[in-house]
């Protein structure tokens, strides 16, 4: 699998690059090791170089936390965010016969690696902290990808799709936050990035 071209086409064909993608057949550890390990570090890196050099903005100030508690965040960042994505495609395999779908945990690990391209791309947005709502764009981009990857990949029957989809953003919804709020105990100690 050619990396650079493969982001290209997931992001810019994504219905064909599916199409490649379900013909393909990928072990759990390549996917992590020739792919996910690889693009999760562009968010770590370029938030831990934005806030580090820019700080957080909020309103009509920002907040430069120690380089230490950057570095914990990245860090954290970056094996949560390998762990949110073994986790949802979890439970997108769990949730697979219920949704007339097949119960595969390495189709639906490829479709959440591959899914998650356009946020861990995005994530190179964080390098000037300003520009992050572009990395939320390209986050939001990889739930189409995600419904794309579960329509073609997954081949859900197009009455459950829908259904499918939305627990799909529920179990999202709840990995993020629980990762986000871990990444937060880890970097901050629990405390709010900003100051009091």
């Amino acid at each position: 699998m050619n990396l650079v071209e493969r982001i290209k086409n997931i992001l810019l064909s994504p219905a064909t690059e599916w199409e490649t993608i379900k013909k393909e057949d990928h072990m759990i550890s390549d996917l992590f090791t020739q792919y996910a390990l690889k693009l999760a570090a562009i968010p770590a890196i370029s938030g831990f170089i934005g806030f580090t050099l820019f700080g957080y903005s909020y309103g009509f100030g920002s907040y430069r936390p120690p380089f230490g508690a950057n570095l914990k965040w990245a860090i954290g960042m970056y094996v949560m965010s390998i762990i949110g994505v073994f986790v949802l495609a979890y439970i997108i395999d769990i949730l697979a016969p219920k949704f007339g779908s097949k119960k595969h945990l390495p189709t639906s690990m490829k479709v959440v690696v591959f899914a998650y391209t356009a946020a861990w791309v995005g994530g190179i947005f964080s390098l000037v902290p300003a520009l992050s709502i572009l990395g939320a764009i390209a986050g939001i981009y990889s739930l189409v990808l995600l419904y794309k990857g579960l329509q073609i990949v997954k081949e859900v029957p197009k009455d459950k799709m829908v259904g499918y989809f939305v627990a799909t953003i529920i179990a999202s919804i709840i990995v993020y936050a629980v990762t986000g709020a871990i990444i937060t105990r880890i970097a901050f100690g629990g405390r709010p990035m900003l100051p009091m």
